[in-house]
């Protein structure tokens, strides 16, 4: 059986992919082992959300006095909460087997192997192997799981991965997350909001690791105030699994430190999908677990092309998607751009949110540019004052010279919603002085990124 492209795996770059390869006139077909959507629309970006929403309705019942509303006998009913969470899932991977149709895209249920001379080889749930043909290439869009660590075997039930935390039977007394990436302090908060004893530990100085100092440290203020505990400078050296809870041995900057508790979850990144899917037969070459590509995701044979998670780049679904048409598009011939790796915004949904794209102050200043920053903070925010929400700030970086705003960091409210602004202003090179006479409508959050520009060249109005 032939195409002309086949693509292995059904995530947000794999499906993306093929839909737009079909848009192109290819004949496409895609090779899937699980549910259609892979882990960002069945358990990760979508489920978790569905979650963060309930910790969110949660928070705003358990603090409606706050806004002259008095709630009596309101309680979190989890498996309801989880129920929905499957149940939203389940609805967006139906989205995708739709689409499929729709672009006449043929599904194949199984586990492909790729093999020489752009062949897939398929095993079905029965063993039945089945071989395919792609006549312009294979993409490969497997994706990545839960990364486990020597000193946390995950089990499943008492350590467990992002899957089971978002599926456990009942709600935990207390728990304590390893890593406090975006997996980690997303859960934290919705396990914390729930009503949980949480702690976070982290290896790094700082929570949220990669993003600006200022928000990491913001965000470990909020979830201080949330009675989260937090554990940075700190590593989980084993845990003792073998009585009723959990002992986790933290080792310390002062020492070692047993915590107590039900469960621990694993949140310490990700490892690639790429073992026994023919790479080494095909002579694909990998380094340190990634597939390596091109700027327009070929590998080093012809015909075979990888995309997200198990590539270099950054392990988004948004990155995924937009390697995905790139790819195809360049496959079919057309003068495409390849992908600014640069301008890629990060978001993380807890409460408060992050968002941010480019450079931190301090990689700026690395990079040797003379900055200017601003900064302003959501408590001088009209909107967020009426709101309730004044935890805070966006904060704008720009070359002094040139005036191009090399980075935008916000945490605060719905934040994840404004970086995509900050992303537009830095494809456009627009620069501070544009944005400070770009009119913002009032009351908003978004107000805050034009003030924020003005405190940057010392005409900021609300500050």
């Amino acid at each position: 059986m032939s195409y002309d492209i086949i693509v292995l795996g059904s995530g947000p770059g794999g499906y993306v992919a093929a839909i737009r390869a079909s848009q192109l006139g290819m004949k496409v077909a895609v090779v899937e082992k699980a549910e259609l959507g892979g882990i960002c629309l069945n358990w990760g970006c979508i489920p978790t959300k569905a979650l963060l929403k309930s910790a969110n309705v949660f928070e705003y019942i358990s603090h409606s006095e706050d806004y002259g509303i008095s709630v009596t006998g309101s309680k979190a009913d989890f498996g309801a909460i989880v129920k929905r969470s499957r149940g939203v899932a389940e609805k967006m991977s139906g989205g995708v087997k739709f689409l499929m149709k729709k672009n006449k895209i043929d599904v194949i249920n199984g586990f492909g192997k790729v093999k020489a001379g752009k062949k897939v080889d398929v095993t079905d749930d029965k063993g039945k192997v089945t071989e395919y043909t792609a006549s312009k290439g294979v993409i490969l869009a497997t994706g990545a799981r839960s990364r486990q660590l020597p000193s946390l075997p995950q089990d499943g039930k008492k350590i467990i991965g992002y899957r089971e935390a978002m599926t456990l039977p009942k709600m935990p007394k207390s728990m304590v997350v390893v890593g406090s990436g975006a997996i980690g302090v997303e859960f934290a908060y919705f396990y914390k909001t729930m009503g949980v004893d949480v702690t976070v530990v982290e290896y790094m100085p700082t929570i949220v690791p990669v993003e600006d100092i200022e928000v990491s440290k913001q965000l470990e203020r909020s979830f201080k105030k949330q009675k989260m505990k937090i554990m940075t400078n700190s590593s989980v050296e084993s845990v003792d699994t073998s009585g009723k809870n959990c002992k986790v041995k933290v080792k310390t900057k002062k020492g070692e430190e047993i915590i107590e508790c039900d469960i621990v979850l694993s949140a310490v990144g990700i490892e690639t999908n790429i073992e026994g899917i023919g790479l080494e037969d095909v002579g694909i070459a990998t380094d340190k677990g990634k597939v390596l590509v091109n700027d327009f995701y070929q590998t080093n044979i012809p015909g075979f092309y990888a995309i997200g998670d198990i590539t270099p780049g950054p392990a988004l679904a948004h990155v995924a998607s937009a390697e995905g048409i790139i790819c195809v598009e360049k496959i079919s011939g057309m003068n495409v751009d390849s992908l600014d790796y640069g301008n890629i915004p990060g978001c993380t949904y807890c409460s408060p949110e992050v968002a941010s794209v480019g450079m931190t102050e301090e990689q700026a200043k690395e990079a040797g540019y003379d900055v200017k920053v601003g900064k302003f903070p959501f408590s001088a925010s009209g909107k967020a004052s009426a709101a309730g929400a004044n935890d805070g700030f966006i904060k704008l970086v720009f070359d002094a010279k040139y005036g191009e705003l090399l980075g935008g960091h916000m945490i605060g409210m719905n934040v994840t919603e404004m970086i995509a602004e900050i992303v537009s202003i830095r494809k456009l090179e627009t620069t501070g002085h544009d944005i400070i006479k770009t009119v913002h409508p009032h009351p908003t959050l978004s107000e805050a990124i034009m003030e924020a520009a003005a405190a940057a060249y010392d005409e900021v109005i609300h500050l």
